[in-house]
């Protein structure tokens, strides 16, 4: 008798929307055409939907690109299928408000938002990481008890009112789950406490799998479940020499002080996960390999998300089934150009996946819990 693994769930695939200056032929040579703004936005939103893909993220930086909630706002009018996976910043935002501006975008995009929590801090603020993602917890309890249309007496640490759920609140009583990320120790503890989807960088399969274990068991002591998210690049060409062709091409005018600039600009280049894609990179062969198929290179060039699966579409098809099989529930895919990568990846490797929108049963509101 032959037992046969169960067949994996569908999942998620999200394109990215490079809302906050990150869109390159050749990485970190600035290109007007590729500049952050409404048309260019605009147009990689709806290829991706066209395209077939089931989210996109739209990021948030403070010094960089556009405002995400104005384009969220203005996108979600008009697309019809492809949800929106909006990044807000939990720093710069009075809860209550945020979560009334969420339900109106909710109700804009017709409940396809899903939502992007970033730990961030105000422009100019420096907050240490512990009351930070402790801060975070508590906004992600605000938010859900107030996006369920349930009234509130909250007397927490960082915020102390009693309101009323906003009438919109009240009337889709909707919360969208919270896809969250985040290394440090305090980080994984908000996550298990308050997030929906986990997302994580880049790493070898080893690593990923020692994270979701981790965060599983840390969301189990809570009573919580999480899903999870991956988020990589990918150049994905008809031959492996072709694709590790295309990836040497982007970064063939860079050089090391302007991408050591591009590192250091973005708010979150001290970050422990930051730190991480260094250390993945520092530890890769002599091409710039972690493991078979990821490939650090890119990560010389920006902040954040530092490294690509690369390779022939079967190749970046079975790394992705590996990472399924770990249970990845969701990714985040992005390459460059945009534009290009997006048609790219679509052709070669999305029919082959059986993807679509994350479903889960999201938590209900419930008491908030220190970090």
């Amino acid at each position: 008798m032959h037992l046969h693994p169960a067949p994996l769930p569908p999942c998620e695939v999200s394109w990215f929307g490079a809302l906050c200056d990150d869109d390159y032929e050749f990485l970190g040579v600035p290109d007007p055409a590729l500049a952050s703004r409404w048309s260019h936005c605009r147009d990689l939103v709806l290829r991706a939907e066209r395209n077939g893909f089931d989210n996109i993220l739209l990021p948030s930086g403070y010094a960089l690109g556009i405002d995400t909630t104005a384009f969220a706002s203005a996108i979600a009018a008009l697309t019809e299928r492809i949800r929106l996976l909006t990044a807000v910043r939990i720093g710069e935002s009075w809860p209550p408000q945020l979560a009334r501006q969420i339900a109106t975008l909710d109700q804009i995009a017709d409940g396809r938002l899903t939502v992007n929590i970033i730990s961030s801090e105000l422009p100019g603020e420096t907050l240490d990481a512990g009351p930070r993602y402790a801060r975070t917890v508590e906004a992600m309890h605000i938010l859900r008890t107030l996006l369920h249309g349930e009234p509130l007496a909250h007397r927490g640490e960082f915020w102390q009112f009693a309101v009323e759920a906003p009438r919109v609140c009240r009337e889709r009583r909707r919360c969208p789950p919270f896809y969250f990320g985040g290394l440090s120790e305090p980080a994984r503890e908000a996550a298990a406490l308050g997030a929906d989807v986990y997302l994580m960088w880049p790493d070898t399969l080893p690593a990923v799998r020692t994270t979701i274990a981790d965060l599983k068991a840390r969301a189990a002591r809570h009573g919580r479940t999480l899903r999870f998210g991956y988020r990589v690049h990918v150049v994905v060409r008809e031959t492996e020499t072709e694709a590790r062709a295309a990836a040497a091409r982007l970064l063939s005018r860079l050089d090391e002080t302007t991408g050591a600039a591009i590192r250091a600009r973005s708010l979150d280049s001290r970050s422990a996960g930051v730190a991480a894609q260094a250390t993945l990179r520092e530890g890769a062969d002599i091409d710039g390999y972690a493991e078979e198929f990821l490939w650090t290179g890119i990560g010389r060039a920006r902040s954040g998300c530092g490294a690509a699966l690369v390779g022939d579409p079967d190749q970046v098809l079975g790394k992705l089934q590996q990472y399924r099989a770990e249970g990845i529930d969701a990714f985040i895919l992005s390459g460059y150009p945009h534009h290009d990568a997006c048609d790219l990846f679509a052709r070669y490797v999305l029919p082959q996946l059986d993807h679509g929108p994350l479903h889960g049963v999201w938590d209900p509101p419930g008491p908030a819990a220190p970090v």
